[in-house]
């Protein structure tokens, strides 16, 4: 192996594939053995374990993916699509907001007498480190209906309400659902979400079990923001169905809000980090 000479010997060393006598050294002096190229076979392991630390890093930091186990969210999701998470943006602060498909942990028993899958070790491994879905049946996935200090409504079939506002749903409520379910079980309601709190329905109005049919548990329906995973960004598998899962116009009308917002700059988790990597460029640019 040479560096930097086509030759195959380096200005003043004699390169071979053993030894390298060095300029003034005779025959008898001192000989040094080049080192031998690792095996690929010893280098595999290493490889294969700096891959899964990686993929265990970007699971846990980053994006994670999620199988859809039901029809609780059609027609935006299917049952067995793969969906990725986005979980990197909660680290700067961000919080869940309306219209966003989010996945949570069950925060109160919602999924009892639900089936649960028995993955076998393989998969159980390779779902931990983010190779596959994650094979946790204790998380739901539902779109935000509602943040801490909304007021949401059902009366009849709908509207649906959110601060007095009515939300035009046609866009992702299943066809031939009505925006409100009219029984007794809590399809019709009218709730205030605390602050640390959102009230989240399914798409399937008529086929989800969700913040209105869970009002009787510890939280009243309403699920903790630290209990959010993360926001369901892309679609990613079948790949015919590949998409991104914006957040409905309907949700960015005026007025929607409960109260103004806060006077102050605000800065989006994307401009944090690019805030965060121009001093390092900077920094680099004058050592060049």
């Amino acid at each position: 192996m040479t560096s930097g000479n086509d030759s195959g010997a380096a200005e003043g060393d004699r390169v071979t594939g053993e030894y390298s006598t060095a300029e003034g050294e005779g025959p008898g002096g001192p000989a040094r053995t080049a080192k031998k190229q690792r095996s690929f076979w010893k280098e595999l392991p290493i490889l294969i374990g700096i891959a899964l630390v990686l993929a265990l890093l970007i699971k846990t930091f980053l994006v994670q993916a999620f199988s859809i186990p039901s029809d609780s969210m059609q027609n935006t999701l299917q049952q067995g699509d793969r969906v990725l998470v986005d979980k990197l943006t909660p680290w700067f602060g961000s919080e869940p907001e309306r219209g966003e498909v989010v996945v949570f942990h069950d925060p109160d028993n919602w999924l009892a007498g639900e089936p649960t899958a028995d993955p076998n070790a393989l998969q159980t491994f390779l779902s931990w480190i983010g190779l596959m879905p994650s094979a946790e049946e204790k998380d739901l996935i539902k779109r935000v209906v509602g943040v801490g200090g909304d007021t949401v409504e059902c009366k009849g079939t709908g509207p649906l309400k959110v601060n007095g506002k009515a939300l035009d749903e046609r866009s992702y409520v299943y066809a031939g659902n009505t925006p409100c379910s009219v029984d007794d079980q809590g399809g019709q309601f009218k709730v205030k979400v605390p602050e640390g709190y959102i009230w989240v329905m399914g798409d399937h109005r008529q086929n989800s079990r969700d913040s209105r049919y869970n009002q009787s548990d510890e939280h009243h329906g309403m699920v903790p923001v630290k209990d959010v995973v993360g926001r369901a960004v892309v679609i990613a598998w079948p790949i015919n169905r590949w998409d991104n899962l914006p957040v409905p116009d309907t949700f960015d009308q005026a007025g929607l809000n409960a109260q103004p917002a806060a006077a102050g700059p605000a800065v989006a988790p994307q401009g944090a980090a690019l805030l965060g990597v121009v001093p390092v460029v900077l920094w680099r640019r004058r050592k060049q």
